[in-house]
């Protein structure tokens, strides 16, 4: 089983779940909190072309902060939200699990389970 990296907010409930069921699969990883290590634009890129998606679906849509900048109502370039994202981390969906070729999303936890 390859390495995982495990971006994620400890505080975060769903990342704790997501982490308790890699350490019980024993599951070789490394967490990276991107609130005290932030992402860089250009991880944030990898990321999410790994994932398969456009950046405003990595966006978490009942934050605050989505609210505010009214992100619902901007039509933005991509590069625009990976910007914001940077900026504003709190704006990215968690935990994001990334290996050498893919990554997930960690949404449900146990989505964690396609990696293992």
């Amino acid at each position: 089983m390859e390495k995982l990296t495990v971006y994620q907010k400890p505080s975060c409930s769903t990342c704790r779940q997501t982490l308790a069921l890699l350490r019980e699969a024993k599951a070789k990883f490394v967490t990276i909190d991107y609130f005290a290590t932030p992402l860089s634009p250009a991880t944030l890129r990898r990321l999410i072309q790994k994932l398969g998606i456009p950046p405003r679906d990595l966006l978490r849509t009942k934050e605050d902060t989505y609210k505010k900048l009214q992100l619902d109502e901007k039509t933005l370039s991509d590069e625009d939200l990976i910007k914001l994202m940077v900026i504003h981390p709190e704006l990215i969906q968690r935990p994001i699990i990334e290996t050498d070729d893919k990554a997930i999303l960690g949404r449900p936890p146990e989505s964690v389970k396609s990696l293992l």
